[in-house]
């Protein structure tokens, strides 16, 4: 017998075929974007390597290549007609949520504690200074209001997290997301280099200088590599500048969405009660605080600090780093160009102008307020 149906109903059993080639477009998306995700980071660690000449080349980070990666791909996925079949794993959301929360275990209080007033007392005014003329300035061009949200964010607080923070925080296009972290990846390029150089030109100590770098360059591998150049304590003090920045993200969020809850979004004579406010708050934002909170209690009451450290740097660093990976690759890959044209040159500006007064801010801050400290 080979079917028979049950009151009207077909009960015929469904071919093994038919039930493989629904699960198959699932499978071979997993495949592709996990792919994908591998090749941008080969091409990451390789690519300098390739050619040792271009200097600059070392300082290109995986979201430029995951960006770049996804665009072609995307472009050959669409020519194949294969876009709707292949979406599945692209989940551009939750990677990005889920490399936030890691981002935080590598976030030590008791680090940030340590330097709690100079550093902390630095990052306030700087961020809330730039943060609000960029706003301010992106408002007078005329970009879009949650575009302004993420360029404020990213040239104030540390770039491509701060960005991707605030997008989560006003339901930013991801086509905004992908214009704001290609501006941060090209802009700290040159800063690398002209900061330190600019910082022995001024006369200024290690101290001092790494100061500067924390506050002002927008990445944290950025930061690295330029502190790197001027000095060991240079480096120390410019990790400690810019994860106080870092930690301050959460901050940032939390206000941005009170703002659109309650004034962009708010329909006239509607209430708006606290219910709306925590539906909309970017909760992944808490996960960041506690995994700083736990990573932090797990190093400090460690018996093996160096092993505790190593393990939270798994977390911390490299398993973020494959998400955020696996995320501007999403990007890339659900990018319409179309979107980010419509944009135009304006944001580069507002990016540029904000990034100048950043870097002159900070110098007259860390010259002053880093001038007498001492990292022993």
């Amino acid at each position: 017998m080979t079917g028979a149906s049950v009151a009207g109903v077909d009960v015929r059993p469904v071919p093994a075929s038919t039930s493989l080639g629904r699960y198959l477009p699932p499978i071979l998306s997993i495949v592709v974007v996990l792919g994908l995700a591998g090749l941008t980071r080969f091409l990451d660690a390789n690519v300098s390597t390739w050619f040792p000449s271009v200097t600059w080349l070392k300082s290109v980070e995986y979201p430029i290549y995951a960006i770049a990666v996804g665009l072609i791909a995307g472009a050959v996925i669409a020519g194949l007609g294969l876009r709707a079949r292949l979406g599945f794993a692209v989940r551009t959301e939750f990677y990005i949520k889920t490399g936030l929360v890691l981002l935080g275990a590598s976030i030590n209080l008791n680090v940030i504690a340590r330097a709690a007033g100079p550093s902390i007392l630095q990052s306030v005014i700087l961020i809330t200074t730039v943060f609000l003329a960029t706003w301010f300035l992106a408002g007078l061009m005329g970009v879009d209001l949650k575009l302004r949200a993420l360029l404020a964010a990213a040239v104030s607080i540390c770039g491509v997290s701060a960005a991707i923070a605030a997008a989560g925080a006003v339901a930013a296009k991801k086509e905004q997301l992908a214009y704001v972290a290609s501006l941060v990846i090209l802009f700290a390029l040159p800063s690398i280099f002209i900061q330190p150089w600019l910082a022995q030109q001024l006369g200024l100590s290690q101290v001092v200088a790494g100061a500067w770098i924390g506050g002002n360059i927008d990445t944290t591998a950025a930061v690295t590599a330029a502190g790197s150049i001027v000095g060991d304590d240079a480096l120390k003090v410019a990790a400690i500048v810019k994860q106080t920045q870092n930690a301050l993200m959460g901050v940032v969020a939390f206000l941005l969405t009170v703002y659109f809850v309650y004034r962009v979004e708010r329909t006239p004579g509607a209430t708006v009660g606290l219910g709306t406010l925590w539906q909309r708050f970017p909760k992944f934002i808490l996960g960041f605080i506690a995994a700083s909170a736990i990573g932090t209690w797990f190093v400090g009451n460690a018996a093996n600090q160096a092993a505790a450290t190593a393990t939270v740097a798994v977390a911390g660093t490299a398993l973020r780093t494959w998400f955020f990976i696996l995320a501007f690759l999403c990007i890339g890959l659900d990018l319409r160009i179309g979107s980010i044209r419509e944009a135009g040159a304006r944001p580069v500006l507002v990016f540029g102008a904000a990034t100048v007064l950043n870097l002159a801010l900070a110098l007259v801050l860390a010259s002053i307020i880093f001038a007498g400290f001492k990292l022993t």
